[in-house]
């Protein structure tokens, strides 16, 4: 066990800690839901950047994206640079009419908005059970993360690993909330950013230069400088089917929508625009490059997710591997406590609350429920990560399609279209996590087109016939209604 490596490791993890009783303290003093659940929608635009961007720079960014590079090579990079406008793209479809019907429902969560919209209790049900089912597949990924980078840099057994890494998320996130989520994605980012820095000169150095990186990756495999990588495996219906899935349709993540309805005015809305997107930048880029030139120095890893972490051991010296150790364990907390405290708001808000709404009233019995289902779901969480596969970017991939094919189009249409109903969404929400599930299990690939693909165009097909058989019978209704 390296302690030059776990020495600043705990450092950090005090800092972290250090932010989740100060959300704590903040908790005590308002309102529980409005502060436990969106910070008392007090960011700035830096904190939001940062949310935004840590939230989405999860283990596949910092693990199974760098995997994937280092099997597939520089095509890959070129690949997730695909994602840099997440942000952007994110923050100004969703930002302002967010924040703006949040703080007129005084909603507090993705289900609050959609109840507000659509005014159908079955909806919210629905995107409740598919909240629920991509979050814990998400959410399995970040916890396998997280326990292959202690198991790799500190040298501990994976279930070790994963116990010590569990319980460290699972408290913080019990402790603090929302606020202490947001304050330590900005401690988190910011990490984040130095050691991508540093982890990648560290990789190039030790490679002897770009030049001679990728002059022996060609003596490896020709096709790992190619755009399409070993086997074609690139192929333009992938980067299509790509676009879809970690760009335009992120805009259906509920975890970051939250993020639209918690900031403090338009000024931070718009810095947290710029700012995030030149910071997923600088992550993706780095950590991508850092995973394909890793090939050169670590030429024979079973397992690609291990990269990033054998590169820190490898390239680093012992106190810079363990504060980069920081970088991605940041990347990874920092998604995983934003879907604990959704799927724990799911539990509390849009289901306990819905049914018993009078519970309002016993603040305390709130915050110790709200804990607890924070704490069962870490529990969960650390059997459903006990046996992880080779590559975790596939399953993480699944749990972000599975949410876009559910929610991109009864948020989109939602907001910007006055006619949208219930009928339509409910249509488009069962049709999109259907196809979806079904062609990924039955490994159906129309066009040699991702599943997400065909999932959204059957959605909003669903979305809009629904959508009109739901004015004829609101017409026929309101008719009888007034005759």
């Amino acid at each position: 066990m390296n302690l030059g490596i776990i020495f600043p490791l705990i450092i950090y993890l005090v800092f972290i800690f250090g932010a989740a009783l100060y959300a704590f303290s903040k908790r005590q003093q308002g309102d529980f839901l409005t502060e436990y659940y969106v910070g008392n929608r007090s960011m700035t635009g830096f904190v939001l950047a940062m949310t935004t961007a840590a939230t989405y720079a999860s283990a596949s960014s910092f693990v199974g994206g760098p995997g994937a590079a280092y099997k597939f090579g520089l095509g890959w990079v070129l690949l997730s640079m695909i994602q840099v406008p997440v942000v952007w793209l994110a923050l100004g479809t969703l930002g302002k009419k967010f924040a703006m019907l949040s703080r007129e429902t005084n909603a507090l969560t993705i289900n609050d908005l959609l109840l507000y919209r659509y005014k159908n209790k079955y909806l919210v049900w629905i995107a409740c059970f598919a909240l629920l089912i991509a979050f814990f597949a998400a959410m399995t990924v970040q916890f396998i993360g997280g326990a292959r980078l202690l198991e790799t840099t500190i040298g501990l057994n994976y279930t070790s690993a994963l116990l010590i890494f569990a319980v460290t998320v699972g408290l913080y996130t019990f402790i603090g909330g929302f606020r202490a989520v947001v304050l330590t994605d900005a401690i988190q980012g910011t990490v984040m950013i130095f050691g991508t820095i540093l982890l990648l000169g560290g990789v190039i150095y030790a490679a002897g230069g770009v030049e001679s990186a990728v002059n022996k990756l060609t003596a490896i495999d020709p096709a790992l400088v190619s755009p399409y990588g070993p086997n074609e495996m690139l192929s333009f219906s992938f980067m299509t089917s790509f676009w879809v899935l970690v760009c335009f349709g992120v805009v259906g993540l509920p975890h970051t929508a939250v993020r639209c309805m918690s900031y403090k005015d338009s000024k931070a809305l718009h810095r947290g625009m710029i700012i995030g997107t030149i910071v997923l930048g600088i992550i993706m880029f780095g950590m991508h490059l850092a995973g394909a030139l890793g090939r050169v120095i670590i030429p024979d890893l079973t397992i690609p997710d291990q990269v990033i972490p054998a590169l820190m051991v490898k390239v680093l010296p012992p106190i810079i591997a363990g504060i980069f150790l920081a970088a991605p364990m940041s990347a990874i907390m920092s998604t995983i406590d934003a879907q604990l405290i959704q799927s724990s708001s799911i539990f509390v808000k849009d289901l306990y609350l819905s049914a018993k709404p009078e519970a309002t009233k016993n603040q305390k019995k709130i915050s110790r429920f709200s804990s607890l289902i924070t704490l069962l779901l870490s529990i969960l969480l650390i059997f459903a990560a006990l046996n992880p596969p080779d590559m975790i970017i596939w399953l993480n991939l699944f749990a972000f399609g599975g949410l876009e094919a559910a929610f991109l189009w009864v948020i989109i249409l939602g907001l910007y279209w006055d006619k949208a109903n219930a009928y339509g969404a409910i249509a488009s929400m069962v049709t999109g996590l259907g196809v979806y599930i079904s062609f990924t299990t039955a490994a159906i690939k129309p066009f040699d087109l991702h599943a997400i693909v065909p999932s959204l165009v059957l959605g909003l097909i669903a979305f809009l016939i629904a959508n009109k058989f739901g004015e004829k019978r609101i017409k026929d209704n309101y008719g009888l209604a007034t005759n």
